[in-house]
């Protein structure tokens, strides 16, 4: 088991980061970087009808800001279109209707910035999953440390299992997506197969 592992803040994370956070003794979540853009701080992948669907939060000027500082931009009515989209995709799987109604409200509480958005989700997502890894927030941006740095990783690991996804006999088995994907689809059993992957 790794010890002291440094991760990004993500909306609604990929099943690989999930697997970090379960398996991991240690957790440090970047507070104090820039903001990077077209990354897993605020955009995700779930699994529409069509395929691989992406969804992003917008958000304000980002030019030299921290994440911690990243405000929401509410001009468009996203929160909407995301949820929309989230329940076309998964209204049909066996547990959507288990986790809708926590899952709307976090979204509809319409949080000023980005990482706090982040944070109340993730919290949410290990309530589902039954877990309660030791979480702590980076004092200082460190460009070197003595942990496991997953800042810069991609999280596309696509050796990970196939499980039953809503729109498989369509499309296929789609790896790594959203970690909506598998608590829609696989319940109280994602925790299990979450340890199951090989990090």
């Amino acid at each position: 088991m790794l010890n002291r592992v440094l991760l990004p803040s993500s909306y609604f994370g990929p099943i690989e980061y999930y697997a970090f956070l379960c398996k991991c003794n240690n957790i440090y979540i970047e507070v104090q970087e820039n903001f990077i853009k077209q990354t897993i701080r605020n955009r995700c992948y779930i699994l529409s009808a069509n395929g691989k669907l992406r969804l992003s939060v917008p958000v304000k000027k980002t030019k030299q800001t921290k994440i911690k500082n990243i405000e929401i931009c509410y001009k468009q009515n996203w929160i909407k279109n995301h949820w929309h989209s989230i329940k076309s995709s998964y209204g049909s799987s066996p547990y959507f209707l288990f986790y809708e109604n926590e899952i709307f409200k976090i979204l509809h509480k319409q949080e000023k910035y980005l990482f706090d958005l982040n944070n109340s989700l993730q919290n949410k997502i290990f309530e589902i999953l039954d877990i309660n890894p030791l979480i702590s927030f980076t004092k200082n941006y460190n460009h070197q440390n003595n942990m496991y740095d997953l800042r810069s990783y991609s999280f596309l690991n696509d050796k990970i299992k196939p499980y039953n996804q809503v729109f498989m006999s369509k499309l296929n088995f789609i790896p790594n997506l959203s970690i909506l994907d598998l608590i829609f689809n696989l319940g109280p059993q994602s925790t299990k197969y979450l340890l199951e992957i090989d990090i």
